[in-house]
């Protein structure tokens, strides 16, 4: 059986799945992201049926990955889910060299291990080898960029452009960013040769908001992305909403919609309690019905406002590995 949305929706849902590290080996390399709530935990990519979902190696899953013929199969309590194969990660995602600037934040966001991880900071002549083994692959199509904040949000935002402008001289792909917004961050950004921009909300809820993400504004990140629409036009502005965090199907689609009459496509970003971040906040991963519900009327908010995520050529939207994608799964 080849993927279809509903079989996509329960992978998500679950986010794990127990492969044997042989098989891994023979047939793809797994990523190990450094940034945003999967950061430092080991996953793989599926592909099946035109969709593609991104699980969290995880002995203790239901789901299991076993080979069969020249593909493998997921199977759950013993019965065949879904065949299809392992998709190889480029750079943490297939066909594009999405790259993690600075490991560290100063920030405190409770979904997030990134604080707890103290990771490196890739200097710009790394970032730039890096592009450039991906490129000798020849399935390059797009470089995403993402950071966090190792000192002040500006210094990391002139960081980003200083990349930006250099990757911009050598490569003729899209190129896409995605970090905490300054006043200036999507003129510089846009002036260096960044194609699209993502600016992160996280949760659209002011009081959840407040309480994950102490330090920062989620009136400030709004008015970026409502500054970076005129800048970097329709279908070129996005920004990740986590599910999970306690807030309602009523604030989702509410938050979805104030995103969209902006002009901002939505990412619904279903999340897994991390853990370095156990005892500090409540998180439930939504379930396969609830993923698809908000999904569909999510497509149905943008198609309204003929935005389209399936237009975007960087970052998580033409991934599609972590979520429901409308126009794409949906």
């Amino acid at each position: 059986m080849m993927m279809n949305a509903e079989i996509k929706a329960l992978l998500v849902s679950i986010g794990s799945a127990d492969i044997d590290e042989e098989l891994i080996k023979e047939a793809v390399r797994t990523t190990r992201p450094s940034a945003g709530p999967g950061a430092g935990i080991e996953s793989f990519f599926f592909k099946s049926g035109g969709h593609r979902v991104r699980l969290a190696a995880n002995k203790n899953s239901p789901l299991k990955v076993i080979r069969c013929c020249t593909d493998v199969m997921l199977i759950k309590d013993g019965k065949p889910i879904v065949s299809g194969r392992l998709e190889p990660a480029l750079s943490h995602c297939p066909e594009q060299a999405y790259l993690t600037i600075s490991g560290r934040c100063v920030y405190d966001c409770k979904f997030c291990p990134v604080p707890k991880l103290a990771g490196e900071t890739k200097e710009r002549e790394e970032i730039l080898q890096l592009v450039q083994e991906a490129k000798r692959t020849g399935q390059l199509r797009a470089i995403s960029l993402t950071s966090g904040v190792e000192s002040s949000i500006e210094e990391e935002a002139k960081r980003l452009v200083s990349i930006v402008s250099a990757l911009r001289a050598r490569y003729d792909v899209p190129i896409g960013v995605s970090v905490y917004p300054t006043e200036t961050s999507s003129q510089d950004l846009k002036q260096a040769g960044a194609t699209e921009i993502k600016y992160n909300v996280e949760t659209m809820d002011p009081e959840i908001f407040s309480r994950v993400c102490p330090g920062l504004s989620l009136e400030h990140i709004l008015k970026s992305l409502d500054k970076a629409m005129p800048i970097f036009g329709k279908n070129r502005v996005s920004s990740n909403f986590i599910l999970g965090l306690g807030e309602s199907d009523e604030c989702v689609l509410a938050g979805v919609t104030k995103l969209a009459d902006m002009g901002v496509i939505p990412i619904l970003r279903p999340i897994s309690p991390h853990p370095l971040r156990n005892g500090e906040i409540d998180i439930k991963r939504p379930s396969s019905e609830r993923l698809l519900l908000l999904a569909r009327a999510t497509k149905r908010i943008l198609e309204e406002r003929d935005l389209r995520p399936d237009m975007a050529e960087t970052m998580c939207l033409p991934c599609t590995g972590c979520d429901i994608t409308p126009y794409r799964d949906v």
